[in-house]
């Protein structure tokens, strides 16, 4: 395992180097990438491997706006890239009873529980998820997925994830790294 001294965008290179290195040693194909504007998805294209990107869902940062560029998903997809802009896993309904009224909901306990590790081991349980629901990843299979904690990737975890109706069957493997300070 590898631990950044920090979170943030200048892990990302290192990241990406780290989980395609492992997923060849593993003989993994499918890698699992959170890249709301696609530049982090853009640093696996040529790799060989079967990745899906996924986005924040459109919205997230202001009613109807996409943060991703159409120019960025055009080029993601003819490089063979899957783009997946979805509500998050951990989000959704329970967020939004949270900002009507200010409680504190199931969804919302899990994600900070795993935020426990990092902002970016969260979002790579989630993302492998969502994924997986979208059936854009194998069932039962172990996968590489890529997180962050706000911008570019920091965090990188082996799991094989569940089904959201069976989230907590998901299995971790391996964490492959972390910022130490987040």
């Amino acid at each position: 395992m590898r631990y950044w001294k920090k979170e943030g965008p200048e892990n990302t290179q290192a990241t990406v180097d780290l989980v395609v290195e492992k997923a060849r040693d593993l003989n993994l194909q499918h890698i699992v990438v959170a890249s709301n504007t696609g530049k982090t998805a853009e640093k696996f294209i040529g790799s060989g491997l079967q990745i899906v990107c996924v986005t924040h869902h459109v919205g997230f940062k202001s009613p109807g706006e996409d943060e991703m560029p159409k120019e960025m998903r055009k080029k993601l997809k003819d490089n063979g890239i899957e783009v997946l802009t979805t509500t998050h896993l951990m989000a959704g309904l329970d967020r939004s009873l949270r900002f009507k009224h200010q409680g504190v909901y199931p969804a919302e306990i899990a994600a900070d529980t795993l935020r426990i590790f990092s902002q970016g081991i969260k979002v790579c349980i989630e993302i492998a998820g969502m994924a997986l629901d979208a059936g854009l990843i194998p069932y039962g299979e172990d996968v590489i997925s890529v997180g962050g904690s706000h911008v570019g990737a920091d965090s990188a975890v082996v799991l094989r994830p569940a089904h959201s109706n069976y989230f907590f069957d998901t299995k971790v493997r391996e964490i492959l790294c972390k910022p130490r300070d987040w």
